[in-house]
């Protein structure tokens, strides 16, 4: 390797240079958002602001103001957070105030969670995905020695997003705060580190561990530049202080004790005092069912509040990198929380900021969204992703071409094997629409770049039947609404078993693919009654939730489902689908406090008779979407 020309201290790792001794270069890829998802916000506002449908999914165009009056919407992400940022800076370089994270530590506690199913009290302990896992702790290496430039290249994007005023705040503990410390002065300079604040969970208890227990973590708080947002901030005093009151001399220019008429001096009680660098917050308690929603690594809304307040002004922009259950956004929306001398907790509002969270986890994403919309008055917001922007990218980059064969003909080749051999199938050649043939089954791939329709199917279920084949595997992505039931009957009167499978992300990572660690799992569907119980006026009402292969299901999962609706935490319905975004008109889910669910939703009345598309939308309790359309004439 070349000589590095060192010119200060820096902290080295395998990665953060080339052969040449230059410093590798962040990769910077900009693709487009998709919106699947809008809340808090009616199909009117959304009309008046929008040109033209695109299609299943808009895709955003990040034309919106900087205020909810100019049209902003906060936004719910899921995705790998370094193509996310990727794709952020050509809208928000530079444009936001506040960036706090709470980054993964390379410990086996990052990922699980306790999740309850069905209307009891029941809990299960989600265990992380692989993609969740192999995003992180493969990325990472064995003994973590690739963590630091998995980071670096984190931080140095969210540099480029931070305005001049901005902060950054880290969220770590004694695993990795020394490694942390060292990566931000690399990032941000030693010299706009501004505080290392420790929170002190005082509450929380630990065994005999054979050295001190480990009772806070740390807050590592960077800015910009040297000119930095910061507002202090006051706490009561546990204890009234007797102080002497202070006035300024403008002949000494200087303080000095303050004294009444007859020469005395003058004592006030104070009862506040200026917060301090250790922040005393108690843990998040298990049984706290106010605020905990199962995540370990979960932290309390007061801790996080209090960043947000000091660090980012009024109206400011947030983001959150790794937003785990949505904490960090719920504190941007305003929640806040307190304790009185007794201890007991009570949330209140302060002043809202807008935010930007992402994750790469399904469930959490789903959490956070649950969580925002138990927020009286929350602020709209919209739930986005790079779908298949992200996958024409990983296709464009994983298969490249061969001499000989267009770019694009190659590419769609290298792919359709690719999938075939992670599906265990064999490929086939000379057919229009089947690629490949599993046992006795023939097998289909949809697109990576649009969802499998009805007449895509139906073309591939005629060659089935044609060349007298009786049994077929679609694979895809995504799906055109409502298919499920209308081919699966389709196809059966042509004498073919048609099998609807989902090709996981799992297959877009490198090291889940090559360890065999990718699972094809056939799609959910949903029955649903539509109601019509007077004049304009429509109900659904849920019959069935079918998810197929549960014997793929934990044993655990199957031991506490005692009927089909504890398999759904969560429904919603769009009352106007336009084959674009889903807007949520109605919606009702599972919350700690209350585990009942609704299966029949409040009736919505039409402004006039025609022709609608009704959209219901289930998430179950791995936080997997399903929805079917209805066609519905109102009278």
């Amino acid at each position: 390797m070349a000589k590095i020309n060192i010119t200060k201290t820096e902290l080295v790792w395998p990665g953060k240079y080339n052969e040449d001794g230059t410093k590798k270069e962040v990769p910077r890829v900009s693709l487009p958002f998709q919106v699947i998802e809008t809340v808090n916000e009616s199909r009117a506002t959304r009309q008046a602001q929008k040109e033209k449908s695109l299609g299943l999914f808009d895709v955003y165009e990040g034309k919106e103001g900087d205020t909810f009056e100019a049209g902003w919407r906060n936004k719910l992400i899921w995705g790998d957070n370094l193509l996310v940022m990727g794709s952020l800076l050509e809208k928000f370089a530079g444009k936001i105030d506040l960036i706090y994270i709470d980054p993964p530590f390379a410990t086996g506690d990052d990922f699980s969670f306790n999740a309850e199913v069905g209307d009891s009290d029941t809990e299960i302990r989600k265990e992380p995905s692989v993609l969740e896992v192999k995003a992180y702790r493969d990325t990472w290496g064995e003994s973590g020695d690739r963590y630091p430039n998995w980071l670096y290249q984190r931080l140095v994007l969210m540099r480029g997003l931070l305005k001049d005023t901005g902060n950054i705040c880290v969220h770590c503990d004694w695993h990795a705060n020394a490694t942390i410390r060292h990566i931000l002065n690399d990032v941000f300079g030693a010299q706009h580190f501004q505080n290392e604040i420790v929170w002190w969970y005082y509450n929380k208890m630990q065994g005999n561990v054979g050295r001190f227990a480990s009772n806070h973590d740390t807050l590592l708080w960077y800015s910009k530049t040297p000119i930095r947002t910061f507002h202090a901030q006051r706490e009561e005093r546990d204890v009234v202080k007797r102080q002497q009151k202070r006035v300024w001399d403008p002949t000494t220019k200087s303080l000095k004790q303050a004294k009444d008429a007859d020469g005395n001096l003058v004592y006030y009680d104070e009862t506040e005092r200026t917060i301090d660098d250790v922040w005393r917050i108690p843990y998040l308690m298990p049984a706290d069912k106010t605020e905990n929603v199962g995540f370990s690594t979960q932290k309390p809304i007061e801790l996080v509040g209090r960043v947000i307040d000091a660090l980012c002004p009024e109206g400011g922009l947030v983001f959150d990198a790794f937003f785990g259950s949505g904490t960090s956004l719920l504190a941007a929306e305003g929640v806040r929380a307190s304790r009185d001398v007794a201890g007991k907790k009570s949330f209140y509002r302060a002043p809202a900021r807008r935010w930007i969270g992402c994750d790469f986890g399904r469930w959490g994403v789903h959490v956070a969204r649950k969580r925002l919309l138990g927020v009286e008055e929350c602020k709209p917001f919209e739930v986005l992703n790079l779908g298949r922007y992200e996958r024409q990218y990983w296709q464009g980059v994983t298969f490249g071409a061969t001499k000989g064969k267009p770019p694009a003909e190659q590419a769609l080749y290298e792919y359709l094997a690719f999938i075939l051999k992670l599906y265990g199938a064999q490929p086939v050649i000379g057919m229009a629409q089947l690629h490949g043939r599993k046992g006795k089954a023939l097998v289909h791939i949809g697109a990576v770049d649009a969802p499998v329709t009805i007449s895509e199917i139906d073309l591939a279920v005629a060659e089935c039947a044609k060349l007298k084949q009786g049994e077929l595997h679609v694979l895809g992505w995504e799906w055109e609404m409502g298919l499920y039931d209308l081919m699966v009957e389709a196809a059966k009167k042509q004498g073919v078993k048609l099998l609807l499978l989902i090709i996981p992300r799992e297959v877009m990572e490198q090291q889940a693919a090559a360890k065999g660690d990718v699972r094809f799992f056939e799609l959910a569907y949903l029955q649903a009654e539509i109601k019509q119980p007077k004049k304009l006026t429509v109900k659904v009402a849920l019959k069935d939730f079918v998810v197929p292969n549960t014997e793929l299901i934990p044993e655990e999962v199957r031991k506490v489902v005692k009927k089909w609706s504890d398999y759904i935490d969560y429904w919603a319905v769009d009352w106007d689908f336009q084959n674009d975004t889903f807007m949520q008109g109605w919606v009702a889910y599972r919350t700690r406090k209350e585990r009942t669910l609704p299966l029949t939703c409040d009736a919505h009345t039409y402004e006039k008779a025609g022709n609608y598309r009704i959209l219901v939308k289930v998430i179950d309790i791995f936080g997997n979407d399903t929805t079917q359309a209805f066609d519905v004439e109102v009278k």
